[in-house]
């Protein structure tokens, strides 16, 4: 019995260490987690990026990066809406609009971000960030898949939003 218990002891340490990775934190001042993303963020609206703001970054970190991807989408992967790199750490506050840092391919294979178009039903919108021990020196026609393998072994913390969307006309 003790023996047993010893070895339970030990497997939940063993788990806390390893499912305890440091997070950030991502927030809006347009939606909260789990909530719906506002029309103007949207093909049906201005399709503007959402205003971001990023915290509990982790000492070291060299740049943050950001992916915002639709898994609900009707593709193989689903759609990714975002991709970006660089941005500066001690400026942790991406306003609406934002066109700074690196920018990579979206889903549609343009630079820059593509408002949220859900062909049917409501969609979840992971906006994904990480902090990295690193800049990155990639192409500007990097993707998602690119841009993560790229991040291997760089991510110190990561964090994710979501936003819920359902087109309205």
């Amino acid at each position: 019995m003790r023996l047993l218990s010893l070895f339970s002891i030990g497997g939940l340490l063993i788990l806390s260490a390893f499912s305890h990775s440091p997070s950030l934190k991502i927030t809006s001042s347009a939606f909260s987690n789990n909530g719906n993303i506002p029309m103007k963020y949207t093909c049906e609206g201005e399709q503007l990026s959402p205003p971001l703001s990023i915290s509990a970054v982790p000492a070291g970190t060299k740049s943050l990066a950001l992916i915002v991807h639709d898994p609900d989408a009707p593709m193989k992967g689903g759609f990714t809406h975002w991709v970006m790199w660089n941005i500066d750490p001690s400026n942790t506050n991406i306003p609406e609009g934002f066109k700074g840092a690196e920018q990579g391919l979206n889903g549609a294979q343009k630079p820059g971000y593509i408002g949220m178009c859900p062909p049917t039903g409501t969609h979840h919108y992971h906006f994904m960030v990480y902090a990295l021990d690193a800049k990155l020196d990639i192409s500007k026609q990097t993707g998602k898949a690119g841009l993560e393998k790229s991040m291997q072994g760089h991510i110190l913390a990561k964090g994710d939003l979501v936003g819920l969307y359902k087109k309205m006309k």
